[in-house]
């Protein structure tokens, strides 16, 4: 199988993230879905990523799709999120969150390089008190947790998903992520980011030119 996408996507990269912490083989990729719009197509129309091509030549597009066919792959005891119940739906919304965050940190960047001097300021006040939002209500949440992940002692989605929408949100938009203003958060993002596959999956930002 292989994954289509670059790194420096929150998306892509909990993808990668995941299939290398199930021990799953893959090729990656790295199409950018602007230049490389027309490669990505056969693959998903939508021309967007992450896509991952499995080998039997089918296409799986978005990322919480993608993991609950991993989850689904690797079996319950080693899947990185429950199968049911209500510790199922705490995890699921966290994640949630966080690549709510990650859309709407996308959104602005796109706003911002690719509109530059027409930049429609509605849309950029819109999209920063969203991201403001979530960010305040995802460092209370785990501010409150006392286990070095998100829902116990093995990390999850969760954990991924955050750590990767915060390495992104300072990336592209670091005047809404003060580390100061969010320590819970950043020592979370600090913890994952220092596991080694966190330190092999990761691309500095390259935002697409207008």
């Amino acid at each position: 199988m292989f994954l289509i996408g670059q790194y420096d996507s929150p998306f892509v990269r909990r993808v990668a993230i995941a299939l290398k912490l199930y021990g799953i083989d893959f090729e990656h990729r790295p199409w950018s879905t602007f230049g490389d719009a027309e490669k990505i197509a056969p693959y998903n129309p939508l021309r967007r990523v992450p896509t991952l091509v499995l080998d039997s030549g089918e296409a799986l597009i978005e990322s919480t799709m993608i993991l609950d066919y991993l989850d689904d792959l690797v079996g319950p005891e080693k899947a990185m999120i429950a199968r049911s119940g209500e510790t199922r739906w705490k995890h699921q919304r966290i994640c949630a969150l966080a690549m709510g965050l990650g859309d709407k940190g996308v959104s602005l960047l796109y706003e911002r390089v690719l509109r530059k001097e027409q930049q429609l300021a509605l849309w950029v006040e819109r999209c920063e008190a969203q991201i403001a939002g979530v960010v305040a209500v995802l460092e209370a949440e785990r501010a409150r947790v006392t286990t070095p992940y998100w829902l116990g002692q093995r990390i999850g989605h969760a954990d991924i998903a955050v750590a990767c929408v915060v390495r992104f949100t300072r990336e592209a938009h670091p005047q809404l992520f003060d580390d100061a203003r969010y320590p819970a958060l950043s020592a979370h993002a600090e913890r994952c980011e220092a596991l080694p596959v966190f330190q092999e999956i990761v691309q500095p930002l390259a935002p697409p030119r207008g």
